[in-house]
């Protein structure tokens, strides 16, 4: 059975490139796709993934209001998160 991915960037190239380099394993299973943090929590409680590919810069919510959001212990069998950067900053870290 295939980990079902959520890509969560608000780069619409970056998750396409992403999208490509996941969907090239045969054990990942890219299950949708969110433009920022309020579209993640939708896409997350709509599509169950095991695991949420995160940005953290974005708009409307950035991706550690997200991502305290979807793994707070009021969920039920939460999503692991991994959070991907570029920015080099202890604050974001």
């Amino acid at each position: 059975m295939a980990i079902r991915v959520l890509l969560v960037d608000d780069q619409p190239l970056l998750r396409t490139g992403f999208r490509m380099i996941l969907e090239a394993e045969q054990d990942l299973a890219v299950v949708g796709e969110a433009g920022d943090g309020l579209q993640a929590l939708d896409q997350v409680r709509a599509l169950q993934p095991d695991v949420v590919l995160m940005d953290i810069r974005m708009p409307r919510m950035d991706g550690v209001e997200a991502t305290r959001q979807i793994t707070g212990p009021e969920r039920d069998g939460p999503a692991k998160v991994l959070v991907l950067t570029t920015f080099d900053l202890d604050e974001y870290v």
